[in-house]
């Protein structure tokens, strides 16, 4: 077998792989990588067990066979090399890399004893790549890390008559984007790590989803991929998403992130990075304090509502990330000092972020 490759699409592929194949294994197959060769080009794979990935890469290829080898050092070799066009060669139980001057003999692994990777031929219902990744990506930051609570672990997608919708939390925060989507979806919980790699591998185009029993399995025209799902019953966030607003604040996105990341210098990092947001007569007051001083900083908001103020305190890192995703201008909406508060984009777009209160 012999192919020839440019290094820029061959070093894109094993991107992908490299971040699903792990470096170290109990079962050293786990840290290698499948590759099928045929006239149209090659097709990498490999797996954690709990994602399946396999990416197609366009090359010039002469005598197709496949091969497994060293994932993370044959991607490594890839990067190290010179010239930009890869030529591969298998020969016997070697793989040659070569490139400009370079020439690397890589040996290849055991073929017959690498796990069966199968994709699904089918599609149950397809939705926009690029408008689940950005979904994903907004609320990605509200799901929980700790292990030892379960589904907040995870990202729930939710299909809807003409839109999906996809929720995160962490019992403190609630993160939301709906979207449009069409077709008869249904409604799971993606890891947050697996949910990293579909924001990474999905662009333009469609995300065909094929449903399998505790799998979701999702493919591209580029990339297919086995995505292990969580189980349980996620709570029932809109319980906690105000209904009575008293409220309501609006003021441009980047001019709250840059004042609270100004006075949250000062905010004490063992009360939760607690800021403070007092809105009267149009202005909104954020004040922080700590061990080393305390910080102000106060900005020109549009106010409304039929409360003519209100005092309410905040986890920084928390405010942070919920300004995150919105562009433009931001709407604050408050139901009260101790009742959660929704932040999302003036105008809609489909984002909310609901937050708990600290107290005041």
């Amino acid at each position: 077998m012999r192919a020839h490759v440019t290094k820029k699409t061959l070093s894109e592929g094993l991107g992908l792989l490299e971040r699903v194949i792990p470096s170290r294994s109990s079962n050293p197959l786990l840290t290698a990588l499948k590759v099928e060769a045929s006239d149209r080009g090659l097709t990498l794979s490999g797996t954690n067990l709990e994602i399946d990935l396999s990416c197609f890469v366009p090359a010039e290829v002469q005598d197709p066979q496949n091969f497994v080898v060293p994932a993370h050092l044959f991607a490594q070799i890839v990067r190290s090399l010179g010239g930009e066009l890869v030529e591969l060669e298998i020969s016997g139980q070697e793989l040659a890399v070569r490139a400009g001057g370079s020439d690397f003999k890589l040996q290849t692994g055991d073929l017959e004893a690498y796990p069966p990777l199968t994709f699904p031929g089918h599609a149950d219902v397809s939705l926009d790549a690029a408008e689940l990744a950005r979904a994903f990506g907004s609320v990605r930051y509200a799901a929980s890390n700790e292990a030892f609570q379960a589904v907040f672990r995870g990202i729930k997608l939710e299909h809807r008559a003409d839109a999906a919708r996809v929720v995160a939390s962490d019992g403190y925060r609630v993160a939301i984007r709906d979207f449009p989507a069409n077709g008869e979806g249904r409604n799971l919980i993606v890891p947050a790590r697996s949910a990293d790699e579909l924001i990474r591998v999905l662009r333009d185009g469609e995300a065909r989803f094929t449903y399998g029993e505790g799998l979701l399995s999702v493919t591209t025209d580029r990339v297919r991929m086995n995505l292990k799902l969580l189980d349980g019953d996620f709570p029932d966030y809109e319980r906690v998403i105000p209904k009575d607003i008293k409220l309501q604040v609006t003021l441009p996105a980047t001019a709250l992130k840059e004042a609270v990341n100004r006075v949250a210098v000062l905010a004490d990092k063992n009360a939760n990075n607690r800021v403070e947001f007092q809105v009267s007569q149009g202005k909104l007051l954020l004040a922080a304090e700590g061990d080393y001083g305390r910080a102000q900083d106060t900005l020109d908001v549009v106010q409304g509502g039929s409360e003519p103020a209100m005092s309410l305190a905040f986890n920084a890192r928390h405010v942070l990330d919920a300004l995150g995703p919105i562009e433009g201008e931001a709407e604050l909406l408050f139901s009260g000092s101790t009742s959660p508060a929704i932040f999302r984009a003036s105008g809609g777009g489909g984002y909310m972020a609901v937050m708990v209160t600290l107290r005041v």
